[in-house]
C-alpha cells in the first residue's frame, strides 16, 4: 500500500464518506482550494493506479469507489506514524496527546476501561 499525498488523502476521505462518486460529486465536496476538474480527475486516476480506487464505467464517465477501507488505511499508517514518531510506544503516543492537552483525564479513564473490558 503506497503512501498517499495530502490531496489524495482528502479525496479518499470524500470517497469513504460518499461510497461512490463521479468526479463532479467529489469536486462538490471540496470546500477549500478547489482544484480544476481535470486536476481532480488526474488525482482520482492516480488513486486508481495506486490501487485505492476502482470504477464503474458509464460510457465515457466513471463512477469511482474505494477499494481500500478507511480502517485498513488507518491501521497501516497509524502503525507507521507510531513507529516513526513515537519509538513504537503507545505510551509515548498517549503522553504526547496528554502533554499537548489533546486528551483529558476522563478520556484516559475511558481508554483504560476499554482495555480492561478487552482482557
Amino acid at each position: 500500500m503506497q503512501k498517499l499525498t495530502n490531496k489524495e488523502e482528502e479525496i479518499m476521505q470524500i470517497l469513504w464518506k460518499l461510497k461512490k462518486a463521479f468526479v463532479k460529486d467529489i469536486l462538490e465536496e471540496i470546500s477549500e482550494d478547489k482544484p480544476h476538474y481535470n486536476t481532480l480527475s488526474t488525482i482520482v486516476r492516480n488513486l486508481e493506479e495506486k490501487g485505492y480506487v476502482g470504477y464503474t464505467a458509464y460510457g465515457k464517465t466513471h463512477q469511482y469507489y474505494p477499494l481500500v477501507t478507511i480502517e485498513e488505511y488507518r491501521k497501516k499508517y497509524m502503525n507507521t506514524a507510531i513507529s516513526n514518531y513515537f519509538n513504537n510506544s503507545y505510551k509515548n503516543l498517549v503522553s504526547f496527546f496528554a502533554e499537548e492537552e489533546k486528551i483529558s483525564a476522563e478520556e484516559l479513564r475511558e481508554i483504560l476501561e476499554l482495555i480492561d473490558k478487552k482482557k
